[in-house]
């Protein structure tokens, strides 16, 4: 008897291995570049995301791949070449992709449910020829910072007009020599966001009506606007190189009066008596905020042994990511917007409940920080975006940071506008 017994269990035992072998040869699996955003990214994804994604959707084989920006583009490129793209991929831009019919429209994995909670702005964003191509991960703002006790002192009110810009900066100027009164990063590196401040908000800017604009006549006197305030010295020194980080490190050490930054310079001047206001503009123009967000797509895959069980693992992921509270603990770990209308409810209120990662130890989120940003991506609609869905942005990018730096060193704007103009429309 014991004998049949144990000949049983042994046959019980092959039968269950073999059916677990069955059922993980049976998972979809699911490859995921995520971009790193700071030191401790890995962490969130390989403690947080990766266990609690997997105990929900066993039936997923989720791999997570976590790239710094210095290498994500030569990664993801060595990856489509030897085809081996990544089943979902996030990056800035969606743009470069879809001429070669690389990525899956949106649509195709994007719930009902998820999309109904995406800020429409950023829905829109991802949009190229009547397609959404791709979802925001994550979202800043841009919007003018100001040392309240340096204008108080220096006897300015906060400038909402470049000709009041001019003014205030020649008065800080007077009351003390050695502070900036401006900040300005025409580099490499940050360049094309100059571009917008000014452009934009002197009625000019990158499009209109799906046209490129490049050489228009607002953005002709943005450039000269850009070098009248280096030339009157009232900017930060060296603007062709020194980039942003820099500027915000005078900024919170208080010997920069006003500086155009990201809402994550609310955080890094903790120590400065701050304040927040619209981007000024050239006289009645439309004050407008700079809004930019990163993105995640989903690479088509011809070669997948099941389509429609690819394309829920794919949604379910995105379904998953999104979830109110997993997506604004992450928002928060990272020190981001949401581009989701719940999570931005969510974190104006209780922004507290989530933790910040930080290099010497997490500490908790702030209300405040949400409250002052979420009201411009959830609420207003005057907020512009980089045209980053079109295939020719990566060269208006570096046109326009290129057209910047020729001005500065006395080219007409005109003339430099016109050539980037014919460069990239004809």
């Amino acid at each position: 008897m014991k004998k049949i017994l144990a000949m049983l269990l042994a046959l019980t035992m092959v039968f269950s291995l073999g059916t677990m072998a069955l059922a993980d040869g049976d998972k979809t699996e699911l490859n995921v570049i995520i971009s790193q955003y700071g030191n401790n990214t890995q962490e969130w994804w390989d403690d947080v995301f990766v266990p609690k994604f997997t105990e929900a959707h066993p039936e997923i084989d989720l791999t997570v791949e976590i790239v710094s920006w210095n290498d994500l583009y030569t990664v993801v490129a060595n990856r489509i070449t030897n085809d081996n793209a990544p089943d979902i991929l996030n990056i800035d831009t969606f743009a470069d992709y879809v001429p070669d019919d690389l990525l899956m429209p949106a649509e195709e994995y994007t719930s009902d449910e998820l999309k109904a909670k995406i800020i429409p702005s950023f829905w829109d964003a991802n949009e190229l020829d009547g397609t959404v191509w791709a979802l925001p991960i994550l979202a800043s703002v841009r919007a003018l910072f100001y040392n309240k006790d340096i204008l108080e002192a220096a006897g300015v009110e906060v400038p909402t007009t470049w000709d009041e810009v001019k003014e205030a900066c020649a008065k800080i100027q007077a009351y003390d020599p050695d502070i900036i009164p401006w900040s300005l990063d025409v580099s490499s590196d940050e360049g094309q966001a100059a571009f917008a401040y000014y452009t934009v908000n002197n009625g000019g800017g990158f499009m209109k009506d799906g046209e490129w604009i490049l050489n228009c006549e607002e953005n002709v006197e943005a450039l000269n606007f850009i070098k009248e305030m280096v030339d009157a010295g009232y900017c930060y020194p060296d603007p062709m190189n020194a980039t942003r980080y820099p500027q915000q490190d005078a900024f919170a050490a208080g010997s920069l009066a006003m500086m155009i930054g990201p809402c994550n310079l609310y955080d890094i001047a903790s120590g400065v008596n701050f304040g927040i206001a619209n981007i000024p503009t050239n006289g009645d123009n439309e004050s407008l905020y700079i809004g930019v967000c990163d993105r995640l797509m989903a690479f088509k895959d011809d070669d997948a042994p099941d389509q429609e069980a690819r394309t829920a693992a794919i949604s379910a992921f995105f379904d998953f990511f999104y979830e109110t509270d997993l997506y604004s603990e992450y928002m928060v770990y990272e020190g981001f917007l949401p581009a989701t209308i719940d999570s931005s409810e969510l974190l104006v209120q209780n922004a507290e409940q989530f933790n910040k990662c930080e290099a010497n130890g997490a500490t908790p989120g702030n209300s405040e920080y949400f409250d002052a940003f979420c009201f411009m991506l959830t609420e207003l609609t005057d907020m512009s975006m980089y045209p980053s869905g079109y295939p020719e942005w990566i060269d208006v990018k570096q046109g326009v940071i290129d057209a910047e730096q020729q001005v500065l060193e006395g080219a007409d704007a005109q003339e430099i506008l016109d050539a980037l103009q014919e460069d990239i429309a004809g």
